[in-house]
């Protein structure tokens, strides 16, 4: 080979070299994502109240963006009270962090406290939520009234009694979030009594819909999506 030619072919040299090194850096490992301990629970039926634990729901105040952030209520399952049996609910979002505890019995569901970081609030006996199930209907009214009690720390802080009504006052069909229609019924909530700011002494509009839950909730948010479909 003249000199002219073995010049030619180190020009080539890198070239050639281009494909092989590329070939290498494709055949280079990878990082790799270990995975996340998780645990879930498969949801196979819903009941009138729903409580299955792994139900969700997100929340919207009325009237905000729909890319605003949102609410979160999770059902976390069967757990203490007390000394109480009861099922816990998690609500979370936007600073909030509450834990109910529920009591699902043949006469209806009972509230009987929450939690908040630091506090303990509880209702003996327990707050009626609802009636019997498949028994709403316009015009029926439940009422009763519990003992409260804050605890702080592990101080008691305040009690008292708080007095509650309820009045179905209609069913009514509406339109979801996302087009999804279906029938409410309407609620009239008050309360009354020693509660010292811990619920609003006030008149208050709820809807429920069998087996989805509040649609919208004392408080004016809205449903705008669960972790189920019916």
């Amino acid at each position: 080979m003249t000199s002219s030619g073995r010049r030619a072919a180190r020009a080539r040299l890198p070239l050639l070299l281009v494909p092989f090194v590329l070939a290498l850096g494709a055949c280079a490992p990878r990082a790799t994502d270990p995975g996340r301990a998780v645990a879930t629970t498969d949801v196979s039926a819903v009941t009138y109240y729903p409580s299955q634990t792994g139900l969700s729901w997100s929340y919207l105040p009325e009237g905000a963006a729909l890319d605003s952030s949102a609410y979160s209520l999770t059902v976390q399952g069967a757990t203490l009270f007390g000394d109480q049996a009861a099922v816990a609910f998690r609500f979370v979002g936007r600073g909030a962090d509450q834990t109910s505890y529920r009591q699902f019995r043949p006469d209806g569901q009972y509230l009987l406290g929450f939690t908040k970081p630091g506090v303990v609030v509880s209702l003996t006996p327990g707050w009626r939520e609802y009636p019997q199930p498949d028994s709403l209907k316009a015009g029926l009214q439940w009422s009763g009234e519990s003992s409260l009690q804050v605890v702080q720390d592990g101080k008691v802080v305040q009690s008292g009694v708080v007095r509650y009504r309820y009045t179905v006052l209609e069913q009514r069909p509406v339109v979801l979030t996302g087009g999804e229609r279906l029938n409410v019924w309407v609620i009239n909530r008050q309360i009354d009594g020693e509660s010292g700011g811990v619920f609003p002494a006030a008149s208050q509009e709820l809807w429920f819909a069998p087996y989805l839950g509040e649609v919208r909730t004392p408080e004016g948010l809205l449903q705008v999506a669960r972790s189920y479909r019916r």
